[in-house]
């Protein structure tokens, strides 16, 4: 957002968004909580942290409003904040910053020691608490973060060590994000002089035939590239490395074997990483040889899994892995116009990762289905119904627009009279609401920005999909749908983990009904029936109840994010209200299709000719019937429904359809399945 023209502008643009972020009903929550909610969603984009979680505790000399813990409990970073609530800007004293990370300090004292045996099991911060507990030994970094909206004087902050972890701190004032989210590159600038930190120069090659870019050559030790990513971590990480590293996971086999085994051959079997750089220092010795003195805005762009498993090797508890016998080569790539840096460095990025079978998702908000919702945002109204005025709902497609249109209103009344005709929803809510309705509760548990990632990968694979009218339409009662079960999953004061209920309760009702909940009825009514309302309430509890209590005593969070979680939640026997069932859309009614003529099966494999016997096992009735449901679900594409009815049409007859037929039919048959289809 490099817009805004001064800091009082970005200040007061963010304070809205606080002011947006506590309308939202979350209980016990407090506008420091909502302050941390919506900083750490730009320290997220930044790559500052990685699946925060807020979780507000205050007592007595103990402060938290958000956490994240690595994946490995190696690292963790404990959030305080300090809410100012003037009109500008105004500076926040030592003294207060002093005394939140002091509260900070304290709770994670507690937190490895005993603080779990004050809470409930279903209570959020005792995940939190036996989490670090249990994995005390494990932990080597902790980043205390203290987080205003305020003015904070550049302070010294001395790191301190506690029971063999290294304990550091960091102040995020207004100032440095303001700073962060204008730089147009949405992180803060790393700059590295290898003279002055490691105390020696790289050694390189040069090539600057191009006006538009210079590139350099060079081999790096494992150990200095191990020391960079655990000072910087993700903000190395340029974005699309970074998306496609939290969808993948897992640390890759053979980079790791080799660490192990022959370290000393790891030069020769792999390719190295690539990185892109703002500008580079070079020196010269008395011959002209060129080395590198000074990097500024390094970000790797491909090698992402490279470099994390040099770092992790370097820790590795369970072998010594000497990494002074470790050679990387890396390809540095310096933009010389930064007008050319915004089109330059994402292609570089996808095609260097291209190269090597990654599928990196395009996740950039200029995407054609990002725009085409943003404008059936703003001209589709709902219906006006029950008394209720029509609504306009805004979809945020780029950060920061919602709360520029409320600076545009001058009256508190006429900023509330616009948030109550312009409900906001953003990309990662569109994620949530989705992956939800698809019946992905595990993924939804994930995390917002994860889960985003995961359902752009899924939007790819529709080929260049685009949402029309009735998309939006059923997207907005999805909306309805999850706000409403928020609300009546808080009234049954559970304790904790109301998102992973809602979703794990919603997605549950998508499987029962097979998807057959009429949006159609809701995007009408504006609301649910109570028929609907009285069944998430009922799914809620035995959810509640069934990821609470994980087997084994597993970590809750970490259970919830799991498949088998879902399959679990899936197996509990539950049968619908007979209020409910009745209205469910109907798919007794086949629609009026063209057949398709069965076709010759000789020459066929014997893989082929079983799924040619299992299509035509299935009765024409089911295949209608599926038809049906997935134009009234909106499951499939168009050609899939009606092949679904040809081959009902053929099965009919009493012939067998073609293997192509076959191939796609029984296929979505099975999809379908999944989705809790029956007939």
């Amino acid at each position: 957002m490099n817009e805004y023209k001064s800091l009082n502008e970005f200040y007061r643009s963010f304070c809205e968004e606080v002011l947006c972020a506590s309308d939202t009903e979350t209980s016990g929550w407090t506008t420091e909580d909502f302050l941390t909610n919506v900083m750490v969603e730009y320290l997220e984009d930044a790559g500052e942290v990685t699946d925060p979680i807020i979780c507000p505790f205050r007592g007595h000399g103990l402060q938290m409003n958000a956490y994240a813990v690595s994946d490995d409990y190696e690292s963790v970073d404990i959030f305080v904040s300090i809410y100012s609530g003037y009109e500008q800007p105004r500076s926040v004293s030592q003294t207060d910053v002093d005394a939140a990370i002091k509260r900070a300090i304290q709770l994670y004292h507690k937190a490895i020691n005993d603080l779990y045996t004050s809470f409930q099991k279903d209570n959020d911060t005792y995940e939190f608490a036996i989490t670090l507990h249990k994995h005390k030994d494990n932990i080597k970094n902790v980043r205390i973060c203290a987080l205003t909206n305020g003015l904070v004087k550049p302070l010294v902050l001395k790191s301190i060590t506690i029971e063999g972890a290294e304990i550091s701190f960091t102040v995020w004032d207004i100032d440095r994000l303001y700073r962060c989210v204008t730089s147009g590159k949405m992180r803060e600038t790393i700059e590295i002089d290898f003279q002055e930190k490691f105390g020696f120069t790289i050694p390189c090659i040069e090539n600057t035939t191009s006006s538009k870019y210079s590139v350099y050559l060079a081999i790096v030790n494992g150990d200095l590239l191990a020391s960079l990513y655990n000072e910087f971590r993700d903000r190395l990480l340029e974005k699309n490395v970074r998306s496609f590293l939290q969808v993948k996971g897992n640390v890759n086999k053979g980079i790791r074997d080799t660490l192990r085994n022959e370290p000393d051959m790891f030069l020769a079997y792999n390719n190295g990483i690539s990185v892109t750089a703002e500008s580079v220092e070079i020196l010269r010795d008395e011959n002209g040889k060129p080395s590198i003195k000074r990097i500024r805005d390094m970000q790797i762009v491909n090698g992402g899994q490279t470099t994390a498993s040099i770092f992790n090797a370097k820790y590795d508890r369970k072998a010594s892995i000497d990494l002074a016998e470790v050679f990387v080569q890396v390809k540095i790539s310096v933009i010389h116009s930064v007008d050319d840096m915004d089109e330059i460095v994402p292609r570089i990025s996808t095609f260097a990762n291209t190269q090597n079978k990654i599928q990196v998702a395009d996740f950039s908000a200029n995407d054609p289905f990002h725009r085409r919702l943003e404008e059936l945002s703003r001209t589709i109204w709902t219906p006006s119904c029950n008394g209720m005025k029509p609504r306009n709902w805004f979809y945020e497609r780029a950060r920061g627009q919602y709360a520029d249109m409320l600076t545009r209103e001058t009256t508190t009344k006429r900023k509330k009279d616009y948030k109550e005709t312009h409900p906001l929803f953003t990309k990662t809510d569109l994620a949530k609401y989705e992956n939800t309705w698809d019946q992905l509760p595990w993924q939804v548990s994930e995390g917002a920005q994860k889960n985003f990632h995961r359902f752009m990968l899924r939007l790819k694979e529709r080929n260049g999909f685009v949402p029309d009218a009735s998309y939006y339409q059923n997207l907005i009662s999805k909306a309805i749908l999850f706000r409403r079960a928020e609300k009546l999953v808080q009234q049954q004061q559970f304790g904790g983990y109301r998102a992973n209920i809602v979703t794990y309760s919603l997605a549950y009702l998508s499987f029962k009904t097979a998807q057959r909940i009429d949006l159609c009825r809701i995007w009408k009514e504006q609301a649910l029936t109570p028929a609907l309302e009285a069944a998430i309430i009922d799914v809620s509890r035995f959810v509640h109840q069934l990821i609470v209590n994980p087997p084994g005593g597993a970590n809750i969070g970490e259970w919830c994010k799991k498949e088998k979680c879902w399959q679990i939640v899936c197996e509990y026997d539950y049968t619908l209200s007979s209020e409910l069932q009745s209205e469910l859309i109907s798919v007794s009614k086949p629609d009026a299709a063209l057949s398709s003529p069965s076709q010759s099966i000789r020459a066929l494999t014997q893989e082929e000719l079983a799924l040619i016997d299992e299509a035509a096992a299935i009765p024409a009735g089911t295949w209608f019937a599926l038809s049906r449901w997935a134009k009234e679900t909106n499951n499939f594409q168009p050609w899939q429904r009606s092949l679904l009815f040809s081959v009902g049409t053929v099965v009919g007859r009493g012939q067998k359809p073609s293997v192509k037929q076959a191939v796609h039919a029984v296929k979505a048959y099975h999809e379908a399945l999944k989705k809790g289809f029956i007939i």
